[in-house]
C-alpha cells in the first residue's frame, strides 16, 4: 500500500490529507450522535411519572441532568409550562429546530470530503496523463515502456481519490440513517407530551 502511494505522485498527499480531515469529522459526529442517543420511550415514561407525581418542575430538573435532543425538548416545553400549553408547543419546535441543526453539524464538511477527494484524483489522472504524453513527445516513442510511468501514477490518484469518497460516503450515510431516527424519536416524543401535558391539563 504504501509503494502505491508514493507511485501515486505528488497529489496523493493532498488527498492523504482530506481523508484525515474526513476521518476527524467521523470521529467527532460519531461520539455526537452516540452521546445523543437515548431509550426514548423509557425516558418518556419518566418523565410522565416525575410529572403525575411530583410536577412539572421536576420533570424538567430531570430533563435539564439528562443528554440528548429529547430530553432538550421536553426540557424547553416543560420549562414554559407556567405560560400555557401554547407556549409549550411554541417551545417544542424551537428546541427541535435548534436539536436538528446540532444532529446535522459538521456533515457538510463530510459532503465536502466526498467531493474533493475523487477531484484531486482526476486531478492527479491529467497532470499524470500530461507526463505521459511529454515523455512520448521527449523521446519519440510511443513504447509501453516511455508511457508506463505518468499512466500509472494517473490510475493510482483516481483509485485512491474514489477510496477516499467511499469511505467517508459510508460514514455519512450511517449519520445520516442515525440523525433521521433521532429526529423521528424527537418528533414522536414531543407529540406525546404536549397530548400527556394536555390530558394532565384537562384533568385538573
Amino acid at each position: 500500500m504504501v509503494h502505491y502511494f508514493l507511485e501515486g505522485g505528488a497529489f496523493m498527499w493532498p488527498i492523504l490529507m482530506v481523508l484525515i480531515f474526513g476521518l476527524a469529522f467521523v470521529i467527532e459526529r460519531a461520539y455526537s450522535l452516540m452521546m445523543s442517543g437515548v431509550d426514548s420511550q423509557l425516558f418518556f415514561d419518566k418523565i410522565t411519572e416525575a410529572i403525575n407525581d411530583n410536577g412539572t418542575e421536576e420533570a424538567a430538573k430531570i430533563c435539564g441532568e439528562t443528554e440528548g435532543p429529547v430530553a432538550a425538548i421536553f426540557h424547553a416545553g416543560l420549562s414554559k409550562m407556567n405560560r400555557g400549553l401554547a407556549e409549550v408547543e411554541k417551545a417544542i419546535q424551537n428546541a427541535g429546530a435548534i436539536e436538528m441543526a446540532f444532529l446535522e453539524k459538521n456533515m457538510i464538511w463530510l459532503n465536502a470530503v466526498i467531493t474533493i477527494a475523487p477531484m484531486l484524483g482526476f486531478t492527479g489522472t491529467v497532470v499524470g496523463m500530461i507526463a505521459a504524453f511529454d515523455a512520448i513527445k521527449a523521446a519519440n516513442d510511443i513504447s509501453p515502456a516511455v508511457v508506463a510511468g505518468g499512466i500509472s501514477q494517473a490510475l493510482l490518484t483516481t483509485a485512491f481519490g474514489l477510496i477516499v469518497a467511499m469511505i467517508i460516503q459510508t460514514f455519512q450515510n450511517v449519520f445520516v440513517a442515525r440523525i433521521d431516527k433521532l429526529v423521528l424519536d424527537m418528533e414522536e416524543q414531543s407529540i406525546k407530551m404536549v397530548d400527556h401535558l394536555q390530558d394532565a391539563d384537562s384533568n385538573k
